[in-house]
């Protein structure tokens, strides 16, 4: 007998939950939107694979995590939603979409219910649905967090473009038994023309080396352990510690060309892969959901029309972009294997002339800025200066509360009052519409930003992007216009 808690149609199906589908799915959980979670295996994988990433808000620049626990915890917030339906061991085998929605059809083993304990997480599943061999499932829209295989960007018919890098590479991770003084304690790249390798001191007493396959390397012969404590034997040796995995990885430098097709959204590994010489192959999957959430929820809501999601690959594609491009401008460095280039390479390093290595911090493409007044308000053209685009820092309020904490995901607006105050009531209109929290500037932090960019006020969309900043209230207008092209003022189907 079907379960009518399920909805017949659901908002949003997430085919995929690694860490990019579970935050995407507690994001739009949050939003009160209806999701389907289908994930193909049953359980969280129990070994290390992204180790890092960053968080520029409020955070540490830096993190290293076992993934398994960040799996966890994130599986573990879909449970506050009565909304969030998943479905584990349940395989998306055929997409196929209309104008009104989607149908996926599964083959999935019935749910199930059991406890992990991993690493110092505890998950428990809860029995969502039982499914039957074969189903087909009703959903509005579907995002496709399924990884370099993603069964969702072959159904909507996207190519790869191709950015340079393909290497094979050996990751060996390792849980140390004792202490080991000699091991570095901060991530340090090798750049061994014999056997370039990257050695990252990850969580606890986690350890990983990644090691370039050379030519005439046998792979299947590297993952032994007899060979892998060799390849290591200069740090540790096979007393100081257990191998936990070693396999051999492709390092790719891809992105889709087409990241939405009507109905169906790609995020995360199947819109784009990176080498892992920056650390940033799960953050850019992390940045794609946070642009991606918002946009589904307005769409869906009924507040914007359907275009606004073409704004999400025009964004968001460039953005990624820079960072894949560095990350196969450092690759090429690491990589390099002939002794002449190795060795000119190091001449200019110990002459004090390295390679110096801005980290990105790019804009986002064009996208909902550009939907502004082409500048008729005076100042809004975004130049290079402008912090139009950017994200924007993270200070702390009175009572020590974070911005964040304050916002929730709203769109802000954060400036002079007798600036804010002088708008026309239709503009205000739009602000009540679109939910936009207007605050006052506060504290020493968020002055210094005001005064560095001799602004007046920012808006700020619900992902932290700026959305545009104004000093006059002509320019609080057309900044708030771009809101107002993306409204919905048709019956379209959503």
């Amino acid at each position: 007998m079907p379960d009518p808690s399920i909805p017949k149609v659901f908002d949003v199906a997430i085919v995929g939950f690694g860490p990019v589908g579970a935050l995407l799915a507690n994001q739009l959980g949050q939003a009160g939107l209806s999701v389907l979670v289908l994930e193909k295996e049953q359980a969280i994988y129990p070994l290390p694979r992204a180790v890092h990433f960053d968080g520029p808000h409020g955070c540490a620049t830096i993190y290293y995590f076992h993934q398994p626990d960040l799996e966890a915890v994130l599986r573990a917030g879909t449970q506050r939603f009565l909304n969030v339906a998943v479905v584990l061991g349940c395989e998306v085998i055929t997409v196929q979409s209309d104008e009104e929605q989607v149908c996926l059809t599964t083959v999935s083993s019935k749910g199930f219910s059991e406890k992990n304990e991993i690493g110092h997480f505890e998950y428990e599943t809860r029995e969502e649905v039982q499914t039957s061999p074969t189903q087909d499932w009703r959903v509005r829209y579907v995002v496709g967090c399924d990884g370099a295989r993603s069964i969702v960007r072959k159904s909507m018919g996207s190519s790869m473009e191709v950015l340079g890098l393909d290497q094979p590479w050996l990751v060996f991770d390792a849980v140390l038994n004792r202490e080991v003084p000699s091991l570095p304690e901060h991530t340090v790249q090798y750049c061994d023309p014999t056997r370039p390798m990257t050695y990252c001191n990850v969580t606890r007493n986690r350890r990983r080396w990644e090691i370039m396959l050379m030519p005439g390397d046998d792979a299947a012969a590297l993952v032994k352990p007899e060979v892998l404590w060799t390849l290591v034997k200069h740090w540790i040796k096979p007393g100081d510690a257990e191998i936990e995995r070693a396999t051999i990885y492709s390092f790719h430098s891809v992105i889709a060309k087409g990241w939405r097709n009507a109905r169906l959204l790609l995020a995360g590994d199947s819109a784009h892969q990176t080498p892992p010489f920056l650390g940033q192959g799960m953050c850019a999957g992390i940045r794609d959901v946070s642009n991606l959430a918002w946009k589904l929820q307005a769409v869906l809501s009924g507040r914007a029309d359907a275009r606004l999601l073409d704004t999400y690959e025009s964004e968001r594609s460039p953005h990624v972009r820079a960072f894949i491009e560095l990350a196969v401008k450092i690759g090429d460095i690491i990589q390099t294997t002939d002794p002449a280039k190795a060795k000119a390479r190091d001449e200019r390093f110990l002459a004090g002339a390295p390679e110096v290595f801005q980290f990105p911090a790019p804009k986002l493409g064009h996208g909902l800025s550009s939907e502004l007044s082409n500048g008729s308000a005076e100042g809004f053209v975004a130049s290079r200066e402008s912090p139009t685009g950017q994200i924007f820092p993270q200070p702390q309020l009175r009572d020590s509360v974070w911005l964040d904490q304050q916002l929730g995901t709203h769109f802000a607006i954060i400036g002079d009052e007798a600036l804010t105050s002088q708008v026309s009531p239709s503009t205000r209109d739009c602000w009540k519409d679109w939910n936009v929290q207007i605050l006052p500037i506060e504290g020493a932090e968020m002055q210094a930003w005001f005064n560095s960019h001799a602004v007046r006020a920012v808006i700020l969309r619900p992902d932290r992007y700026i959305l545009g900043v104004a000093n006059y209230p002509a320019q609080l207008e057309a900044i708030s216009q771009a809101l107002l092209n993306f409204s919905r003022n048709t019956h379209e189907a959503h």
